[in-house]
């Protein structure tokens, strides 16, 4: 930890590596960056559910908003023969179960591959903070307010098939790779690994405030900014307007159901151990 010594200390030299998929543009970020920053920065392209650091190189990890996205959709709840095929749906809510069941399965896989990496690059002594939307302990799938929102997106979806504006096909093969995990779910994965302890597990207040906006717009434009690009490499351009215009009409709707489930956004802090 570094501690000050005066007026007169030296100030420690900062290296913040920004990490995405491949196909983010990494040059609009370093375009953001203030010009008196008092720190280097680097991007590092690649999956964070593999390495992307050199071994014992990283003291301060923070991810934000992102460990609930998983590697892939599961396999099986695309194919059109599994028991898993999840037909007339793009996420988990009210599905089968064995369609929820995929979803946890690639959940489970996926936490393990990203803290077995993370144990490998973070010094000991080092810390990690995540902070993500999730649901309660204890809760129903649809207390997670990105499940109740898919569900809503998928209908709206099935909306445009009976007007003819998607194909029925178009949807049976979409489907969204994210996971609402509980913080038990995510205890119990870092016990698992056994690498890190934990520090502080807590909920944070729901950062979804604009009062510029009614609630149906800001939910509208919230989960547009997230997943129009999925959205529209599937289904084309097209399509954007008139989707999210039904799906702020259906969240006029069910409002106060929207309004129950929002809040469950979580700050986990973890601490790299010893070997």
């Amino acid at each position: 930890m570094y501690q000050s010594q005066g007026e007169n200390s030296k100030i420690p030299e900062f290296q913040v590596l920004f990490n995405d998929h491949t196909s983010n543009d990494f040059n609009t970020l370093f375009k953001s960056f203030p010009e008196n920053r008092r720190y280097y920065a680097a991007g590092v392209p690649g999956s964070f559910y593999s390495r992307i650091f050199p071994s014992a190189s990283i003291h301060l990890v923070h991810s934000s908003y992102a460990i609930h996205w998983l590697s892939r959709v599961p396999k099986e709840v695309s194919d059109r023969h599994s028991p898993a095929w999840n037909k007339g749906r793009i996420h988990y809510l009210n599905a089968s179960d064995e369609v929820v069941r995929a979803y946890k399965a690639q959940y489970v896989k996926d936490m393990e591959c990203f803290l077995h990496a993370r144990a490998q690059e973070i010094v000991c002594g080092g810390l990690m903070v995540l902070n993500y939307p999730g649901r309660p302990d204890g809760s129903r799938s649809f207390q997670a307010w990105a499940n109740l929102a898919f569900q809503v997106l998928g209908l709206c979806l099935m909306d445009l098939v009976t007007k003819g504006v998607v194909s029925e096909e178009k949807v049976d093969s979409f489907n969204m790779p994210i996971y609402s995990m509980t913080p038990l779910e995510l205890e119990a994965a870092v016990k698992q690994n056994g690498s890190f302890s934990i520090e502080m597990m807590t909920n944070l207040p729901d950062p979804l405030v604009d009062e510029t906006l009614s609630v149906p717009q800001l939910l509208a434009s919230q989960l547009r900014a997230g997943m129009e690009g999925m959205i529209k490499k599937h289904f084309g351009e097209e399509i954007l307007d008139e989707l999210f215009d039904l799906y702020r009409q259906k969240c006029e709707q069910d409002k106060l159901e929207f309004l129950a489930v929002l809040g469950h956004n979580f700050l986990v802090v973890l601490r790299r151990k010893a070997d």
